[in-house]
Formats: structure tokens, C-alpha cells, sequence
């Protein structure tokens, strides 16, 4: 096995135990981002010389024995979005080529104060603003598309080009490319790691969250960017867990949501007959499934568009009327039509979010997490605008990969989604671990006594 394709915790422990050096790591993930980049361009721009000096130290670092961080020497990719001091935060949008980050964002500060190094950053969707990422491939099939917003990020760890990294999620951004390449992605509880130095798109339902290959993984990384920032207006003022999970694989008397409406409707066969099939594996393991009816599912997507559109809008005002021209025409047309959007509809929007949260709130008393497909279908061909479902309905490919993720945006509960197999078409599939606000530390064992009992997942070979 080579460098690239350790999972965080191994090349961590083997760090630590001196069995590789972060040089040696840095450079089989360096080398592995100049094989494939041609084929999935993952990223923004690669940042090889400050990941080897980044590595050198690391490995200094190591060698005197001075104690260091949980990320020690491991490589690492940011969404275009997050701020790293004297590099460019584009959005992967010619509006931010000359743009310069003055200061690191809180996030890129604490994952450099754990050891991580910075290999490049990632495209994504311009400014967030899609589920596609045209820019980037797909790792399993370079002809479709990667998810979005945070496809590079999926793709690059999906390929071996970065150890982990950080998305965003506004509507399913983190869960949606990690789904459709075969990776984790975890969209914490709303508030839980700070925004501050992240350019927001809609800034009532942005998560900042990891891109990893395993569970245990996306745990490690969670405990070091959790933890309140009062920079971050909405940032939570709560004790920060250790996030990772136990060895165990024991679910007993764990009450796992199954619903009976909306996660399962307008599904691909194959999707749904393998979180079926998960679900099963979790019962095998001890938890019980409990039907579960969803909450308020008419009023979702109109929530979901109702915040985001009007405060995507209003972020981008200045742009938007001085240089139209540089953004992306499916972006701009968005951002236009919330200039149109009457100031009640957003009233409208907030009033069922408050509404859509409690009754969530109630939903969860009765089960410890629900279980249901991150998305509804495997990657499309990248040129390929709709979906159309078995009984005639004709789908908008956005608005179908958004369906089953907008409804943790909307009312600000963590969500995991898990590799669960892949289609017929070699393509993976997703499975999606919901939970109670702060209820991290439950979706993670579950998520992780699931992959633990599962045969050992392989890159993408690209």
C-alpha cells in the first residue's frame, strides 16, 4: 500500500510511531495529484512547495520528539472557499480572481495548529451556488459529474490527492459529492464549528464540515475544528466532545428511523435496495427500526430555496450589479432571481423552519438517528440536465441530489452520509445517518460500527 492511500488514522499512528515520515506522506499524496489531476481537476490550485517545506518541519518536528498535534504531517485539501492567510479564496468564480485571504479562516487556523499541511484548494460549485462542480470529474467515472458544491474536495480524497478535507454545506454540499464518489462526509449540528474567514452563501444554513475516507476519520478531524468562536455569530457556545468512536459494533437497543414518506419516493431501485440493505446490516448489529413519518415534507424544497435564494442575493449585491458579467450564467440567473424574491416569502421561509425544526425535535424523540439514501440517484453523466422517475416525473438533477440532504440545512441537525455499495454501473452509493442537534458523537458510532462490519473500501482508480 502506498502513502496516499492510508486512511488519517493509520498515517497518523504511523507517524507517530515513526514508521513514515510526514516528507514521505506529503510526497506520495503530491505525486498522486500530478497523476490524476489531469483527468478529475480536483483543485483550485496546488500548493506543493508549502506542503514539502510545511512536511520538512513536520518531520523536524518529529525527529526532536516535541510533542504535536493529532493532525501531525497529514495532507490536506480546502474547499475555495475557506480562507488561508496570503493565498488566493477564489470560489472557483473569475468575480474573486485577484482575491487574497489576509487572514486564515478559524477552521484552516485550527487544522494548522494540529499539524495538518495544505496540499491546495479545491473547486467548488462558483461560490457554492450548485450540486454539480462542472469544473471537476467524478472519480469513478470521469464523464460524470463529481457533486456539489464541494466536488473537489470529494473528488481529491476519493482519488488518493488528499488525505482529507473540508466542504461546505448549505444544502447537502458535503454530503452530496461524498455520496456520488464514494467517500464520508459529515455536515455537523449548525453552529457547532465556526464559519468566520468562509465565504457564506446562504448564511442561515452554511456548514462548514470534513471530507474523509472513514468514519473514524471524519471524528478526528470534528475534534479539532469543533468549539465555539465569537467571531461566528451563530457559532454555539457548547463543550466540545471527543468525537471518536469506540471499537465496538454493538447497536443494541439503538432505535434507527426508517421513513415510511419522502426519503424513499422518486429513489433509484438500486439506491434504495442498498440503504435497504444497510439498514438490514444496522438491525444485524443490534438496533431496532422504527417507522418513521417525516414531518412537513411539501413545504422542504420551498423552505430550503425560500432562505437560501434572498440571502445569496443579498451577499453578492455589490458584485452582482457591477460585474454581472464575471459570474457563470447558471449562478448569476440565481442570484437575479432573488432580487425578485418578495421580501414575505423569506418571512415566509423562516417561519417554516421554526416550524419544520420543532416538529423534527419531536420526530427525534422517538427514534436515536433515521436512517434514508443521501441521494435519490448515483452520478449522471455531466451532461445529462434531468432525471426521469418511473411514474413519468421529470426532475431537475439539482433539484434532485438537494431533495433528501435540505432538510438537515433547514433545521440545523448533523448528518453523515456513508458509502453503502455501489450501482451496476461500478457508480457509489450513499447512505445518510441523521440525528439530534450535538448528536455527533451517536451518528458517528453508528456510522462507524457500519463500516467496521463491512468489507475495506478501495480508492477510486481514476
Amino acid at each position: 500500500m502506498q502513502p496516499y492511500e492510508l486512511s488519517l488514522a493509520a498515517a497518523a499512528d504511523a507517524i507517530r510511531a515513526r514508521k513514515l515520515s510526514p516528507v514521505e506522506l506529503v510526497d506520495s499524496v503530491l505525486d498522486r495529484v500530478e497523476k490524476v489531476e489531469p483527468h478529475v481537476e480536483a483543485y483550485v490550485t496546488v500548493t506543493a512547495e508549502r506542503a514539502r517545506q510545511a512536511a520538512r518541519e513536520a518531520e523536524r518536528h518529529v525527529a526532536s520528539g516535541r510533542p504535536h498535534g493529532s493532525l501531525h504531517g497529514i495532507p490536506m485539501g480546502l474547499k475555495d472557499l475557506i480562507d488561508v492567510a496570503g493565498a488566493a479564496t477564489t470560489a472557483s468564480s473569475r468575480v474573486r480572481t485577484d482575491h487574497r485571504a489576509e487572514a486564515d479562516s478559524t477552521v484552516a487556523a485550527r487544522l494548522a495548529a494540529a499539524g495538518a499541511v495544505l496540499v491546495g484548494k479545491t473547486h467548488t460549485h462558483e461560490f457554492a451556488y450548485g450540486l454539480t462542480t462542472p469544473q471537476t470529474n467524478n472519480a469513478w467515472d470521469r464523464d460524470r459529474v463529481a457533486g456539489g458544491s464541494s466536488g473537489g474536495s470529494a473528488v481529491a480524497v476519493a482519488a488518493g490527492a488528499a488525505t482529507f478535507a473540508l466542504g461546505t454545506d448549505t444544502g447537502g454540499s458535503i454530503r452530496v459529492p461524498s455520496a456520488l464518489n464514494g467517500v464520508v462526509g459529515l455536515k455537523p449540528t449548525y453552529g457547532l464549528v465556526p464559519r468566520h474567514g468562509v465565504t457564506s452563501l446562504s448564511w442561515s444554513l452554511d456548514h462548514v464540515g470534513p471530507i474523509t475516507r472513514t468514519v473514524e476519520d471524519a471524528a478526528l478531524v470534528l475534534t479539532v475544528l469543533a468549539g465555539h468562536d465569537a467571531r461566528d455569530p451563530a457559532s454555539l457556545a457548547t463543550s466540545v466532545a471527543d468525537y471518536r468512536p469506540g471499537a465496538g459494533t454493538d447497536l443494541t437497543g439503538l432505535r434507527v428511523g426508517v421513513p415510511r414518506n419522502y426519503y424513499f419516493d422518486h429513489v433509484d431501485p438500486e439506491v434504495e435496495a442498498a440503504v435497504r440493505r444497510a439498514i438490514g446490516h444496522l438491525e444485524s448489529l443490534g438496533a431496532r427500526p422504527v417507522e418513521v413519518e417525516i414531518p412537513m415534507t411539501r413545504y422542504i424544497q420551498a423552505t430550503q430555496w425560500g432562505l437560501m435564494v434572498p440571502e445569496a442575493t443579498a451577499y453578492h449585491e455589490h458584485t452582482l450589479r457591477t460585474v454581472p458579467e464575471l459570474y457563470q450564467a447558471d449562478v448569476r440567473i440565481l442570484l437575479e432571481a432573488g432580487e425578485l424574491m418578495p421580501t414575505g416569502d423569506y418571512l415566509r421561509a423562516q417561519r417554516s423552519r421554526t416550524l419544520m425544526r420543532q416538529a423534527w425535535a419531536r420526530l427525534l424523540k422517538e427514534v436515536d438517528v433515521i436512517a434514508a439514501p443521501t441521494v435519490p440517484a448515483t452520478a449522471v453523466k455531466a451532461d445529462q440536465h434531468t432525471l426521469t422517475w418511473p411514474d413519468g416525473t421529470v426532475e431537475g438533477v439539482s433539484d434532485a441530489y438537494v431533495r433528501l440532504s435540505a432538510p438537515a440545512n433547514i433545521t440545523g441537525v448533523p448528518a453523515l452520509s456513508v458509502p453503502a455499495g455501489h450501482d451496476t454501473n461500478g457508480l457509489p452509493i450513499g447512505m445518510q445517518l441523521l440525528g439530534r442537534p450535538l448528536g455527533e458523537p451517536v451518528l458517528l458510532r453508528v456510522g462507524h460500527a457500519y463500516e467496521q462490519t463491512q468489507p475495506a473500501r478501495r480508492l477510486a482508480a481514476v
